[in-house]
């Protein structure tokens, strides 16, 4: 009998992270590897948070707090929704995690029961199936194409739901395409949910901040407020305010499930970190004027990005409209072979080349649930940025 829990049968591991952590054994080791696989700014966290922790430092604030948040947190959360998405919550409709991952996983499982459906349009952010998984629900796949944008249409969604469906997540900007759904296209599945009141929706807004070429972000609950007590609005301050490290999340939807919620992390992690808790009241409360400027140094990056992959030899890349990622197609890389006579048939195998002939380390896109396809993330310099892409125009040259 294995030592080990069955559960753990169910799910792998994060494969952003293992390309991250292999890129830096690499790097450890000698080799010249240019990551663009870690959803991780490079920007720093602006100085007047990094200020509010070390004030909570001196002031003592380091003991425990409420299991799912302070009072001064979720204060500054519910006025962020009502500034900035037109969303009225009472503090007690306010969860706070350690990190938007920890939400996703809390809210899976708080609700799910053996057989409860999930559907998540593909492709993916690659935790949310194993947390379905793991919380012992059954993932609901909606594909879509890079000719769609790979936003999920309403006939699609439609087509998915079924008496099982618990929830659907839905990510926008999308973590791994950068595909965002405008208003229009919101109001369209909101018609749909609408006809079926069993079904909530987790909304995923993490890269709420990171839109371009006028793009204006929506969340779903306001656009479509019949849908407002069925949904859970989640953000973070990982993204926006380069806080990864940080390691907040936090959400706004029915007191019932944040309750919920909270029993859940009362039972596993307790309380957020008390010190990134008094640094995101300073992030939420506090200027934003960087993100435009942030926004226009990624919109930069990204038309970089497109531009040079899409003049690589059997790579088509689509101009997403926000986060910062870009999710091209390596069709007309599949069947070719490397100087050294190996066959590229999957994705995988393309990224394996690249990082190991190339020096380049991207994620596949069987992990997101759509192929062949992989995620280059342009979250860091330009110069890395030119120098990587300018290495996968060489290795898809190279490809005969």
């Amino acid at each position: 009998m294995s030592f080990l829990s069955s559960s753990l049968d169910r799910i792998k591991p994060s494969p952003t992270i293992a390309v991250t952590t292999k890129a830096a054994e690499l790097k450890a080791a000698g080799k010249d590897v240019i990551g663009l696989g870690a959803g991780e700014p490079d920007f720093d966290t602006p100085d007047h948070i990094k200020e509010a922790a070390i004030a909570a430092i001196r002031a003592g604030d380091t003991k425990y707090t409420a299991v799912d948040g302070t009072p001064a947190l979720k204060k500054a959360v519910v006025e962020k929704f009502r500034r900035e998405n037109g969303l009225t919550y009472d503090v007690s409709q306010i969860t706070v995690n350690a990190g938007g991952k920890h939400t996703v996983y809390n809210a899976m499982m708080a609700t799910l029961n053996p057989g409860d459906e999930v559907v998540i349009p593909c492709p993916y952010w690659v935790s949310y199936p194993d947390i379905v998984l793991l919380a012992q629900g059954v993932p609901v796949f909606v594909p879509t194409t890079l000719e769609q944008n790979f936003k999920m249409s309403p006939e699609a969604l439609e087509a998915a739901i079924t008496p099982k469906t618990k929830w659907l997540i839905f990510n926008s900007p999308s973590n791994p395409s950068g595909a965002a759904y405008s208003e229009a296209e919101i109001k369209a599945l909101g018609e749909v949910l609408k006809r079926h009141p069993h079904v909530h929706i987790f909304s995923d807004d993490i890269y709420e901040h990171l839109v371009y070429d006028d793009f204006k972000f929506n969340t779903i609950a306001a656009v479509v407020p019949e849908l407002y007590e069925r949904t859970l609005t989640m953000n973070g301050v990982a993204k926006a305010y380069a806080m990864t490290g940080w390691r907040i999340g936090y959400a706004g939807g029915d007191a019932k499930l944040v309750k919920a919620i909270a029993k859940v992390q009362s039972q596993s992690t307790s309380n957020p970190c008390s010190i990134s808790m008094a640094a995101t009241v300073a992030a939420l409360n506090g200027p934003t004027d960087f993100f435009a400027e942030r926004a226009a140094v990624f919109k930069g990056r990204r038309d970089l990005v497109v531009d040079m992959l899409n003049a690589a030899e059997g790579i088509t890349c689509p101009k997403p409209e926000g986060a910062f990622y870009v999710y091209p197609s390596i069709a007309g890389c599949i069947g070719k072979t490397t100087p050294k006579g190996q066959k590229i048939l999957t994705d995988s195998d393309f990224v394996t080349y690249i990082l190991e002939d190339f020096g380049v380390a991207a994620v596949q896109g069987e992990a997101f649930g759509t192929s062949p396809h992989f995620r280059v993330s342009y979250a860091t310099s330009t110069e890395a940025l030119t120098k990587a892409c300018t290495r996968v125009q060489e290795a898809c040259a190279a490809l005969k």
